[in-house]
């Protein structure tokens, strides 16, 4: 089964439910059938039990609860097992507890409108609904959070390590959704224990794939992580969640880049692939943050500098202002084994060249899936 299916199948597993009725039924209910059967009014069992009439008059309207004293008396007077007298209280105050949940979801209806819900919906993250408070308990649920207090804060200090376009805002809901499916896809992805030395010879013969397709390289660079301890996966894009790559530690000993199917060009994707690996290269285990823009930060500035020079080695900076023409840019990105396009976009970044040049060298990804 495919790892996305497996993740959708996983997700629908847990959030299909049997109906769930909007009352609470109180075990007083079934006490009142029972002693009925047995021709014993509510004065009698209040004898019977030593429990004053009061208090079982609470208990038969849910108003105090059946603790496990009363089911021990309650079986001796009924016959009835006390375990089924503390099963039919534990259900109640569960039910009670649901209950008053949807309640409190449902004054916190109005975040779902920043989370894209129909993409997990078609994606089968969730199961479309029209009730808004089960929409919103299964995006929760996808999340692994409780309720949307504790998502703001979470999300809100940022747990990825990732280099966003600079048009993009702070997190939200469509970039928050496209980082936690990363992070479940990578989760089901068996991995070797980490090793720094095994992931930097595995960068070397990533980059001799720059030259090939998708269709081809996509297989041989989750293989190529994989033994060296660490989760690849592309993910496909949500409209609006203006990211190119992430990179984080899902365990001491396993980590996990993500490239979002958002850019069609090579230099765009070779680029961010080797950017996050600079990442897990470079920065601490434990330290999740957030890269809102290109900036001075000196993780930033590693990670941007690890991807400029593994896909062009910084002994040839002094040559990429002599590559005015087309002829020039392929033979040299034939001489270090890279796609041209690799080379265009270097020299459009370094303003050694318009942005409106050459861009026809740059191949063009058709993504399958």
């Amino acid at each position: 089964m495919p790892i996305n299916d497996s993740i959708s199948t996983m997700h629908k597993n847990t959030i299909q439910r049997n109906y769930e009725p909007d009352y609470a039924v109180p075990p007083g209910a079934t006490l009142l059938e029972t002693i009925d059967s047995l021709g014993i009014d509510q004065r009698e069992l209040a004898e019977r039990t030593g429990l004053s009439a009061k208090t079982l008059n609470l208990i038969i309207h849910g108003k105090a609860p059946l603790t496990q004293q009363t089911a021990m008396l309650l079986e001796r007077v009924t016959s009835v097992p006390a375990r089924m007298w503390n099963n039919l209280e534990a259900n109640y105050q569960e039910q009670l507890a649901r209950l008053q949940a949807r309640r409190d979801l449902a004054e916190q209806i109005e975040w779902l409108k920043t989370i894209p819900t129909k993409v997990l919906i078609d994606r089968g993250f969730i199961q479309p609904s029209r009730d808004k408070v089960v929409l919103l308990e299964q995006i929760l649920n996808f999340f692994r959070v409780a309720h949307v207090d504790a998502w703001k804060e979470g999300w809100g200090r940022g747990q990825f390590a990732f280099r966003k376009s600079e048009q993009a805002s702070a997190v939200d809901g469509r970039l928050a959704t496209w980082l936690q499916i990363a992070e479940l896809q990578a989760e089901q992805m068996d991995v070797e224990t980490y090793d720094k030395t095994n992931l930097l010879a595995a960068v070397q013969r990533a980059r001799s794939l720059t030259r090939q397709s998708p269709q081809v390289f996509l297989c041989k660079l989750a293989s190529l992580f994989q033994a060296s301890g660490v989760a690849f996966c592309t993910v496909p894009e949500i409209p609006g969640a203006k990211i190119s790559g992430a990179a984080k530690w899902l365990s001491p000993t396993k980590a996990m880049i993500a490239v979002n199917r958002r850019g069609k060009k090579s230099d765009l994707f070779w680029f961010t692939l080797f950017h996050e690996v600079g990442h897990i290269l470079n920065d601490s285990k434990k330290e999740a943050y957030v890269d809102v823009t290109y900036s001075d930060d000196p993780r930033e500035r590693f990670a941007n500098d690890f991807a400029r020079t593994t896909l062009i080695p910084a002994k040839h900076d002094g040559r990429l202002a002599s590559l005015k023409t087309e002829k020039l840019i392929r033979e040299f990105a034939d001489e270090i084994e890279v796609d041209p396009g690799i080379v265009v976009g270097r020299l459009q970044y370094e303003k050694l060249v318009r942005f409106d040049q050459f861009n026809h060298l740059k191949t063009t990804f058709e993504w399958a899936g």
